[in-house]
């Protein structure tokens, strides 16, 4: 079973008795069965949040005290309200934490290097409109693209989903990714062999990998331009 329908049939059904003979065969499948199980892990823990023993004695003692007053009863609603906002804003730190903190540039260095073996050689040819079908749960779309799409697909990019392609332009091949987190601001980092140029985009960042800056840059610049918020 080759790389690419290896993750698909992952993300299909992890329990296919032909998928896990190939993962026992293939260190290469192990390691990116295990990114995505790591991923589900992190989203699981984020999303858990303790409910406090007494809540229940809480609400049925608020509900049957019909003796307070109402300013207290305010005061009560207010706290509630507060508690409700802390979790909710304790939820979504613990959901992107992940994802604002590190040097997207980095990750995205990073990510190019591990990914490469797995999708060389590959072409599969994907028109704008395959490429918005998976941007749309990101709210996201391009109203064009400057090249040729070789691959794409969803990945786990610094604790997170995000959208993986391979961009042919202008002769030169350049890896683009669609990470939807709190845009930063715009961003270069060179390891000598690739640069990696990061620009915002309305709350998410569109990331860039290439051979040469002077390449690269522009690329990014247009892909910016033509990504565009839809409703989700």
């Amino acid at each position: 079973m080759d790389d690419l329908e290896f993750r698909r049939r992952l993300l299909a059904d992890p329990s296919d008795p032909e998928l896990q003979a190939s993962k026992a065969a293939s260190p290469r499948h192990q390691r990116y069965a295990e990114d995505v199980a790591n991923l589900d892990s992190k989203i699981d823990q984020a999303l858990r949040v303790d409910v406090p023993e007494d809540l229940a004695d809480k609400i049925l003692f608020s509900q049957t005290n019909d003796t307070e007053q109402p300013e207290r009863r305010t005061r009560g609603y207010l706290a509630m309200a507060a508690s409700i906002a802390f979790v909710f804003g304790l939820t979504l730190g613990q959901l992107n934490w992940g994802i604002t903190t590190p040097d997207l540039n980095r990750t995205a260095l990073d990510h190019y290097y591990h990914e490469q073996t797995f999708i060389a050689g590959i072409n599969e040819a994907a028109t704008v409109e395959q490429v918005n079908a998976k941007l749309q749960p990101f709210g996201k779309a391009f109203s064009k693209l400057p090249g040729e799409i070789t691959y794409i697909n969803h990945c786990s990019f610094g604790g997170q989903h995000a959208l993986h392609m391979v961009m042919r332009a202008s002769g030169q091949t350049y890896t683009v990714f669609v990470v939807p987190s709190a845009s930063q601001a715009p961003a270069e980092k060179s390891d000598g062999t690739m640069h990696s140029v990061s620009l915002p985009v309305q709350s998410a960042n569109v990331i860039v990998v290439g051979k040469t800056s002077g390449q690269t840059a522009p690329l990014a610049e247009q892909l910016q331009q033509q990504l565009m918020p839809t409703a989700i």
